[in-house]
Order: structure tokens, then sequence, then C-alpha cells
């Protein structure tokens, strides 16, 4: 345990900015996954402890382990990695009420998500 608050304090500010943002990028897609981080640790082969310093963002994750992380998550490389706020800055003017509602779906457990496009099919299939 020593060892991850030393390694974490010899972290740059700006690595510790990037690690800990991609830490909760990790948690935010797992949770609309429906997973928990045991789940995820199983999933990856790794242990909970350490899935959790990764979503906490005092561990550095391993390139070699971005690529199964997304697998996992069900996400792309990009989504993974991409930063929050450079994220926001690609398109002009606020989200339509679309996109918003879309970000909220992807919010959810895998199962809601499921409902919700299961009732979006049916409403696309009666208007056809």
């Amino acid at each position: 345990m020593a060892l991850i608050h030393q390694w974490g304090s010899q972290m740059a500010p700006q690595d510790k900015a990037f690690y800990y943002a991609l830490g909760q990028r990790i948690a935010r897609f797992r949770k609309a996954q429906g997973l928990t981080q045991v789940q995820l640790a199983k999933i990856l082969g790794i242990a909970q402890q350490t899935m959790a310093h990764y979503e906490g963002g005092s561990l550095r994750i391993a390139v070699a382990m971005l690529k199964p992380v997304a697998d996992a998550l069900q996400v792309t490389l990009e989504e993974l990695l991409e930063d929050d706020s450079t994220a926001t800055k690609k398109k002009r003017g606020p989200s339509s009420k679309l996109e918003q509602q879309i970000e909220k779906i992807q919010q959810l457990p895998r199962t809601k998500q499921k409902f919700v496009m299961e009732m979006l099919e049916t409403v696309i299939q009666q208007t056809s």
C-alpha cells in the first residue's frame, strides 16, 4: 500500500489529473454497464483493490490494460482516453435535447439501457 502512495506522490500534477479523470471515466462506464468493481476486476484478471486504485487515480493503469478495459466496458479506446473537457469543446452550442437524453441513457445500468432500446424499437416500428 505504501508503494502506491509513494508512486502517486512522484506523479507530476498533470499526470495525477489525467489518471484521476481516466479513473472517473472507467467508473462511469463500469456503472453504465451495470458492473461492480469486483466483476470488472475479475474480467480483467486483477484484484478489486487494484481496480479501486485505478478508478481513484492513485495508481497508473498500464498501457497494456487500456484495450482490455475498453473492451470489457464496451467502449472505444478513444472514448476511454478522451478528455471530458475536449469532448465538450468539439461541438459549438448546447447539446440537443436528444443528445442530452442519449447521454443520460448511457449512464443507466445495462438492463435499463436495453429496456429503453426495446421501447424505442417498438415506437419506430409503429411509425414505419
